[in-house]
């Protein structure tokens, strides 16, 4: 989407939902990361639907490539939202992170909090809204890259 075709205001507004969804993962990162104690091992234990699929990460070959990938993964998609820094690439793999915690969180159609719908499911839906219009083009460094690419065409 082009920043022509969304008014100032709601420049802005899409700007802060991608700061304030990239804060949110960041900071779900950091604390995953500065914890030395903290393993995703509780978590797929109880994992309600595909618990078969959530049991194999927990091999321990495996599950300290999970806590890794899943610490690291939460930080970097925080800091591409924050900087508007290659966010669609970022929110599609954010997207299957929701995912996957959706369905070990949820024994489907039961969900903690309501039905079907929880909040691994709007933030799915956050990062697929912020992959259809291009967010990181709105105040964030993906315009800047891509201006960058397009005078290097022009250039030449």
């Amino acid at each position: 989407m082009k920043n022509s075709e969304l008014s100032r205001k709601a420049q802005i507004w899409l700007f802060m939902l991608r700061l304030g969804t990239g804060w949110l993962f960041l900071y779900a990162g950091l604390t995953k990361v500065l914890n030395p104690s903290w393993s995703a091992e509780g978590f797929l234990k109880g994992a309600k639907t595909f618990a078969g699929f959530y049991a194999w990460f927990l091999d321990p070959n495996m599950l300290w490539a999970v806590n890794i990938v899943n610490e690291w993964a939460l930080v970097l998609l925080g800091v591409s939202l924050i900087l508007g820094f290659f966010v669609r690439p970022s929110g599609i793999f954010g997207v299957a992170l929701m995912l996957l915690y959706y369905f070990a969180s949820s024994a489907i159609p039961s969900v903690p909090n309501g039905f079907i719908v929880d909040e691994h499911v709007i933030l799915a839906l956050v990062l697929i809204f912020l992959i259809a219009v291009d967010a990181g083009n709105f105040f964030g460094l993906d315009r800047f890259l891509r201006n960058q690419e397009k005078a290097k065409v022009e250039n030449y």
